[in-house]
């Protein structure tokens, strides 16, 4: 993909922009591709500093490392290796998965290197026990072959597929894995437990569409999963992707000073996103159903890790579903890559549910990342240990936030007790103490901390240059700079010198004493996506921004299902308000192979439309099938052809369509924006 000349913050506010009628949901992208470039030139990374190696040691000291249990479990029941040392391609030969990437350094026993921070290294051995699984006879799991699990029920007549992971490649090469080593028994159903794309994305390649519409294959999800899936990312997707980018160190290569895992699973595959609806909704707490002859119990959890999320019980294996909402990290309240924040009272509650309801009963629990635990007590444990981190942070940052502490102190005042912060599934290997906390009180109280000083804050790059000015010019900065990294200062000097790169961009010496200060900070960082963000902002400041390849999972499946409420709507985040301004126009959309109608009015610089509904007085009035209309968007059919072979047809003035069109932006041609430079 070729990207245009990316303009930096300040001049994209008056940057020209170019007619298009195609967009992307990158936001969309846990699947996010890149090319990581493997040569280093100058500014290679540093070692660990002598403060990096005395904060490792000590802050994962106090941990019970002689409690060996998630390695054990993680072992337990293995039938088979990843294939091909754990790589993945598709039709073409392009790799879409490298676990080799990953166990070519991260060697079970090994020591911590001093560039990675013990805790984290420890959950990136866990990691690396990938294959075919058997949780007890009749159920299944291939871990490590994407960044989530995929899960294989046997039952009456073939067998049932849980969460099929990113990419259709992935799960296809799963599913295989799982054929080469048990009966071939054919795919009845598919289970979405929430609406993320790495829990659907590979659908198509266990499935036939064609089965799952003849309705030899069901499909099960949570009542909202398909408006939730298409839509949680959707509006600001091209940041989010760019986001997703530096959370899961795609732009970093594998390695002891680069990215080893995001903590929740490995990394994000590579391959083609796909979508199939479902055809039978999961509405109602206590909820049962019989798929292929065997009996389900479902409990709701709406809002938790994913705004359309469920758990499910199975009585015939004794075996309950946490689907994400308790696995074996502290999660995320708030997702780096940016989403809306999670609810922290809500999550809690379903978990104690879930114990209230089968906690008698089971025997064995699985998720859709990490491995399984096995035992009453201690799946009982390992629940009310993630209830209850939930709750502290949810609780207490309530608690400091009436007294009138702020977002950004609470950090500081709400540690978790030892009873939660010595247990090994409370550890922040994904979200994080710091940012979940922060992510309570922005849940509640928003951004503004109350102090009117913050009510209306400079901009960084005008902040950056009252700073520096003030501090008595860059090499004052730079000499404060160099002695908070000295000192292993790390946050200050991050903080100060972060100033000097705003206000001088074009500044190497400062940017490559940043990347010096964030990489330390990496080295450190226990979280997965916290070491992402670090090292690659450092790599970005040594070297810019590597415009590379990126994948597009704004794929037809996706776009196809996308409401036409939605589409309208992201067509007003496309607008190009400046260009717009004074202009009014309506344009009638029919789609008769959906049969809707709808209007779209531009006026005041805003697009809003009216379903159900066509303007008499419209300029034009435009007629395409919703299918043809999907190809357009993924680029399979230019519009141009389309008006030439008559799949769209005008009745009305086509120049005010064309003239429509012109006020659009294809954001993602903006997808290399700068983060850590203006």
């Amino acid at each position: 993909m070729t990207h245009p000349p990316l303009p930096n913050r300040q001049s994209l506010l008056g940057a020209s922009t170019q007619c298009s009628f195609s967009f992307t949901a990158a936001g969309l992208a846990l699947a996010l591709a890149v090319t990581v470039a493997q040569a280093q030139t100058a500014g290679e990374p540093k070692p660990a500093s002598p403060a990096t190696l005395e904060f490792n040691k000590k802050s994962t000291a106090s941990l019970p490392w002689s409690d060996r249990a998630d390695f054990a479990n993680a072992e337990r029941g293995l039938i088979a290796r990843l294939p091909d040392n754990g790589v993945i391609k598709d039709k073409n030969g392009r790799v879409v998965w490298d676990l080799s990437r990953y166990t070519g350094f991260i060697k079970d026993g090994a020591a911590a290197p001093d560039t990675v921070n013990p805790s984290l290294w420890r959950m990136s051995q866990l990691l690396m026990d990938a294959g075919l699984y058997e949780v007890v006879p009749g159920v299944y799991q291939v871990r490590g072959a994407d960044l989530s699990n995929l899960t294989i029920v046997e039952g009456e007549q073939g067998i049932t597929i849980y969460d099929p992971l990113i990419s259709a490649e992935t799960a296809r090469a799963a599913l295989d894995l799982y054929y080469q080593n048990r009966p071939r028994k054919p795919v009845v159903a598919v289970i979405y437990t929430h609406s993320h794309i790495d829990h659907a994305g590979g659908v198509r390649g266990v499935v036939d569409e064609a089965d799952v519409k003849s309705g030899k294959v069901k499909i099960y999800a949570p009542e909202g999963f398909l408006e939730n899936f298409v839509a949680e990312n959707l509006f600001a997707g091209t940041a989010m992707g760019r986001r997703a980018a530096y959370m899961y160190g795609n732009l970093v290569a594998p390695g002891p000073q680069g990215t080893v895992t995001a903590g929740l699973g490995v990394t994000t595959s590579n391959g083609t996103v796909t979508l199939i609806p479902p055809t039978d909704l999961i509405a109602k707490t206590g909820e049962k159903r019989v798929i292929d002859g065997i009996e389900y119990e479902f409990l709701m959890a709406p809002g938790s890790e994913a705004p359309s999320e469920m758990m499910w019980y199975l009585p015939k294996f004794k075996l309950i579903n946490t689907a994400e909402d308790a696995t074996h990290t502290m999660h995320n309240l708030y997702t780096l890559r940016g989403a809306k924040t999670r609810d922290a009272r809500l999550w809690p509650m379903y978990l104690n549910q879930a114990i209230q309801m089968w906690g008698d009963n089971y025997a064995v629990q699985i998720t859709m990342h990490h491995w399984p635990t096995w035992g009453n007590a201690e799946i009982t444990q390992l629940i009310k240990v993630q209830r209850d981190t939930y709750k502290f942070m949810h609780d207490q940052t309530l608690h400091y936030a009436n007294m009138g502490y702020t977002m950004d102190e609470l950090p500081g005042l709400v540690t978790l007790p030892q009873s939660l912060a010595g247990q090994w599934a409370s550890r922040g290997y994904y979200g994080t103490q710091s940012h979940d906390v922060r992510a309570v009180y922005n849940f509640y109280l928003g951004y503004f901390d109350g102090n009117p000083a913050t009510l209306n804050p400079l901009p960084p790059v005008e902040i950056g240059n009252k700073y520096v000015a003030a501090l008595g010019g860059p090499d004052a900065v730079m000499k404060l700079g160099r002695e908070a990294l000295q000192k292993g200062d790390y946050r200050w000097g991050a903080e100060v010198v972060n100033h000097l790169v705003f206000a001088q961009p074009e500044n190497q010496e400062a940017k490559n004493l940043q990347a010096d200060i964030l990489e330390q900070m990496g080295y450190q960082a226990e979280s997965g996506p916290w070491r992402g963000f670090y090292l690659t902002g450092a790599d970005e400041l040594r070297h810019g921004v590597r415009k590379l390849a990126a994948g597009n999972p704004a794929s037809a499946d996706i776009i196809a299902n996308m409401s036409t409420d939605l589409l309208f709507g992201y067509m007003g985040v496309q607008l190009d308000a400046k260009k717009a301004d004074g202009k009014t126009l309506a344009i009638n959309w029919i789609f008769p192979d959906i049969n809707e109608k709808h209007a779209l009015f531009l006026e005041n610089s805003v697009l809003n439309h009216w379903p159900d509904y066509t303007d008499s007085k419209a300029d034009v009035t435009v007629t395409v099938e919703r299918a043809t209309l999907t190809k357009v968007l993924t680029k399979q059919v230019s519009f141009e052809d389309a008006v030439k072979t008559g799949l769209v047809k005008f009745n009305g003035n086509p120049a005010k369509f064309v003239e429509f069109m012109s006020y659009l932006v294809d954001l993602n041609q903006y997808f290399w924006f700068n983060i850590v430079t203006p």
